[in-house]
């Protein structure tokens, strides 16, 4: 069953006449009356009734018209969709991020991009590095902004900006009043970590084993904002980026002096992917800011 049968068939039940169908589709008599057969038979079903030149739609072929337009209309709501998701100037870019991107980053982008592009929406997807880079496995998402790259080689890296990491202290620990710190001086320290689907988790791990030692683990957390509510609280220590996400009262941000001690953000999208035309644009914008 072919798309063109379906519409030669509607033509003919709107005009019931062949020959007048056959005129407004510009095609041959013999042709459209050959396509419709080959309708029938492939349904099992007749769908007019012939007497000589006139012809009528059968029940059957009511029945089925019905079903036959709203399923055209499907199609046509569909072809609208996609028109406008590949339009440059109105488009839709699908983006995910890490949970704490939300706070700063992603909004500055989306905000110097609508001013120059007001039209194109955005489709968001925020949460962990395992919850966004699932999405974009799926192919749910065209762009991603993580600080953890993708293990597969299918996906490819754009780095955005480096941020350092701090040691980071309830306002009445005693390594607060530090000016700096090496990362070695936290042993013994009850330490508040992340748990290993956060994406800086695998950079911390880098930056101890580096260090020489292996944090005391006193609490294990979802996300970021967590570690940095338990810091407030007392309950121990951290290493942590330095972004407006995370700056709660409290904290005492310590800068430290082991070489190395950041972590990178980055985009990420897949190697010889389809990308629309507003999906360009905006990738090509985050790498203008970044250059």
């Amino acid at each position: 069953m072919e798309l063109t049968q379906l519409e030669y068939f509607l033509t003919v039940v709107r005009l019931q006449h062949v020959t007048k169908a056959s005129e407004s589709l510009s095609i041959t008599q013999p042709a459209l009356s050959h396509s419709i057969s080959k309708l029938e038979e492939e349904l099992g079903m007749p769908l007019f009734e012939r007497s000589g030149r006139n012809i009528k739609v059968s029940r059957y072929g009511r029945m089925f018209a019905d079903s036959v337009e709203r399923a055209l209309l499907e199609l046509e709501r569909g072809k609208q969709v996609l028109e406008e998701y590949a339009n440059p100037e109105s488009g839709v870019v699908s983006l995910a991020y890490l949970n704490i991107l939300g706070a700063e980053l992603v909004p500055k982008l989306i905000q110097g991009f609508h001013e120059l592009y007001p039209k194109i929406r955005f489709e968001l997807v925020q949460g962990n590095h395992r919850v966004i880079s699932e999405h974009m496995e799926k192919g749910e998402c065209d762009l991603m902004i993580s600080s953890m790259q993708m293990e597969s080689s299918d996906y490819g890296w754009i780095p955005l900006q480096t941020v350092p990491l701090y040691a980071v202290f309830p306002a009445t620990h005693p390594l607060a009043q530090r000016e700096e710190i090496h990362i070695s001086e936290l042993a013994g320290e009850p330490y508040v970590e992340v748990k290993h689907h956060c994406g800086l988790k695998t950079t911390l791990e880098t930056c101890f084993h580096r260090a020489g030692f292996t944090p005391a683990s006193a609490y294990e957390a979802e996300d970021l904002m967590t570690v940095a509510g338990f810091i407030t609280a007392g309950l121990g220590v951290s290493i942590l980026p330095k972004t407006n996400g995370l700056m709660l009262d409290g904290l005492v941000w310590v800068p430290i002096k082991d070489e190395g001690s950041c972590c990178e953000i980055g985009l990420i999208l897949k190697n010889n992917g389809y990308l629309t035309a507003a999906t360009k644009r905006f990738l090509e914008y985050v790498k203008e800011c970044f250059r």
